[in-house]
């Protein structure tokens, strides 16, 4: 989360009223309003594939995919963002009549860049931990081949890591598998960023 567009703190209700009239999109947590920094091409690529691939696998399904203008309100916290890409499996809840403010995500993913990867990895992830019905929440690296899962285990999220272009990631909460060459598609790296290191046994997280 970069620093707030203006020092002037605003109720949730205010910052949606803005929010729904601005050019731009920005996020909100205790009175401030954040200005969200603009995607690379890669990150939007790679966004796009992703949500193209969880789409088609759920067309048919009780589950619906949203891509980046869904905003999600992490009730506990206070917390309103913007996930990459967001599912949500069985009635969507919304905050209010406008349908924009999704309380209920199952799965959220977000593509990772230099300016937000702490803030995705640590912070934001610890306010989406407190959603109930997430169940797993995925990064996707936009500089090298490398997709992290966490997955709820009770109390616990479970990592693991799919470095190579071969792998197919599985999502157990909403039935679908994600190739990572589909993932990765049109997206070119050089040799030294094509593979990393994977944990080759999940890893709790709490």
């Amino acid at each position: 989360m970069s620093l707030p567009a203006e020092k002037t703190r605003y109720t949730p209700q205010q910052y949606l009223a803005l929010e729904r009239k601005a050019a731009y999109k920005s996020e909100y947590h205790e009175g401030y309003i954040y200005a969200m920094s603009w995607a690379s091409r890669e990150h939007n690529l790679i966004a796009g594939n992703f949500y193209a691939t969880l789409h088609a696998q759920l067309r048919d399904r009780p589950c619906e995919a949203y891509m980046g203008d869904m905003r999600v309100r992490v009730s506990a916290t206070g917390l309103y963002t913007y996930p990459d890409v967001v599912v949500v499996c069985g009635q969507p809840q919304f905050e209010d009549s406008e349908l924009d403010s999704l309380l209920n995500p199952t799965l959220i993913v977000e593509v990772l860049s230099d300016s937000t990867e702490a803030y995705d990895r640590g912070v934001k992830f610890k306010h989406y931990r407190r959603l109930e019905s997430l169940r797993e929440y995925v990064l996707v690296s936009q500089d090298k081949v490398l997709v992290e899962r966490f997955a709820r285990q009770g109390d616990e999220w479970l990592l693991a890591e799919f470095s190579r272009l071969e792998d197919v990631l599985r999502l157990a909460s909403i039935g679908c598998e994600a190739p990572l060459r589909e993932i990765y598609a049109k997206i070119e790296f050089t040799d030294a960023a094509e593979s990393a290191d994977p944990i080759p046994n999940p890893r709790p997280q709490k």
